[in-house]
């Protein structure tokens, strides 16, 4: 990257250098040749005029008005010389060209055998063999050779290795934290996710970048350790009644005379059925939200409750409240089983009654489940959604739970972009889902169910 960023940067420094030196030559140049032809033709015109009035005699040196022209000749029609200044005493004519009569002043160049010279020829008068009055200058060196192009050019050089020498060390400066970013990421292994890059001082592109991973690299660690106490704790889950299962077919083996059948098939059953409860979840937990886009469907939240509370059988009454019409989107064997679990815990701690409240709220649907149990502690609020996670004897779950029944909703919730929490409510625990209400459909109303 670095070496591409200095190559696209040297090549837009020629482009812009190279052409702008061409345009300042050729102004240069021209303005240079502009100059040397006035002053020939001003010379021309003032020995033109002297010569006209009488004032310069034929045989003389020609006096030299501008001390840079200082190449003057009058030359009659059939190319004699009949005057000239001191410089041009012994050379040829300075030039063949004579004006038109119609244009009196012609500038233009000549190359003699010595050397190359700009002048100006200018008639004395309007007659056809008028003699010629030729002013003229060795041709200035900027305009003879190609000492301009040389300096210009290496000039230019210079601005673009200078361009190409900066890009590079501006470019290696700016790349040197994403370097050692990279470097620092090379020593992250799985076994050690503690570890963070080097954020660089300010808010540019690489500090965003350097928070950004250090942010993916605190969310994988917290993943692995999550993944590693999951692993922990589901090993305890599953390691209690197998070691339960293990105990009565030991202890039927060793005194099967001793041994009642049907109280040993009971705990059998009761601890394999306890097993495949934790089994399914764990399952469940691993596939949730990995098909909610491709096989969601329009849920009316009312309908589901009612659906749900007709197939359960409840030791303690339900009150609802529903309010028709507050569909969302998700799947709907996902969102049943949320319901589910939030009912199975209001019912396990509730004294005398659990209260269903459905409500749209603007945007959002909102599913409250209330019991008249214990109060959650405000600092046990989320931790009561972690997987496994016990509080005090009285909100410890009995027998038939899992500990991930919290889990599994909270789950539920985040993969149909929604949240759940614990809200305040005196005498007892209210958990409150928060999901977007589905947007309605174009052609036909949602019909329900």
């Amino acid at each position: 990257m670095r070496g591409r960023v200095t190559l696209i940067a040297t090549a837009i420094a020629a482009l812009v250098f190279v052409p702008l030196a061409l345009a300042g030559i050729t102004v240069a140049k021209s303005v240079v040749a502009s100059a040397v032809a006035s002053d020939t033709r001003d010379t021309a015109e003032r020995i033109a005029y002297e010569m006209r009035g009488g004032a310069l005699p034929m045989g003389a040196a020609i006096p030299v008005p501008n001390p840079s022209v200082d190449l003057i000749q009058i030359v009659a029609a059939n190319g004699q010389v009949l005057a000239a200044s001191d410089a041009a005493r012994n050379l040829p004519p300075l030039s063949d060209v004579r004006p038109p009569v119609e244009d009196r002043v012609l500038s233009t160049t000549n190359c003699l055998p010595t050397q190359c010279v700009h002048l100006s020829a200018v008639r004395t008068t309007m007659s056809a063999d008028s003699p010629v009055v030729y002013a003229g200058r060795r041709t200035p060196d900027i305009l003879a050779g190609r000492t301009l192009e040389a300096v210009v050019f290496s000039e230019v050089a210079a601005v673009v290795s200078l361009t190409a020498w900066a890009t590079w060390l501006i470019t290696g400066r700016a790349l040197r934290p994403v370097a050692t970013m990279r470097a620092e990421l090379d020593e992250v292994h799985a076994g050690d996710l503690s570890r963070r890059v080097t954020q660089p001082a300010g808010d540019d592109e690489v500090s965003q970048l350097a928070r950004s991973v250090n942010a993916t690299l605190s969310r994988l660690e917290r993943s692995a350790l999550q993944q590693r106490q999951f692993a922990s704790d589901a090993s305890h889950e599953l390691r209690t009644p197998l070691a339960g299962l293990r105990a009565q077919l030991e202890s039927a083996q060793l005194y099967p005379d001793d041994t009642d059948l049907e109280s040993l098939m009971d705990g059998a059953l009761r601890d394999t059925d306890r097993l495949e409860a934790i089994i399914t979840d764990l399952l469940l937990l691993a596939r949730i939200g990995s098909r909610v886009d491709i096989v969601s469907e329009r849920v009316d939240l009312a309908d589901l409750v009612r659906q749900e509370l007709a197939v359960r059988c409840d030791k303690l009454p339900v009150q609802v409240d529903l309010e028709p019409g507050v569909v969302v989107d998700g799947v709907r064997l996902q969102l049943a089983r949320l319901l589910t679990n939030l009912l199975d815990n209001a019912q396990r701690h509730a004294e005398h009654t659990v209260q269903v409240t459905v409500r749209g709220e603007g945007s959002e649907a909102k599913v409250a489940v209330e019991n008249d149990g214990v109060e959650i502690a405000a600092e046990d609020r989320e931790r009561i959604f972690e997987r496994f996670t016990r509080l005090d004897a009285a909100r410890s779950r009995d027998a038939g739970g899992t500990g991930l029944g919290l889990a599994i909703a909270r789950d539920v919730a985040m993969a149909h972009r929604g949240r759940i929490g614990v809200e305040d409510c005196r005498g007892g625990a209210r958990f409150v889902l928060r999901l977007p209400i589905a947007p309605p459909r174009r052609g036909r109303p949602y019909a329900g169910g």
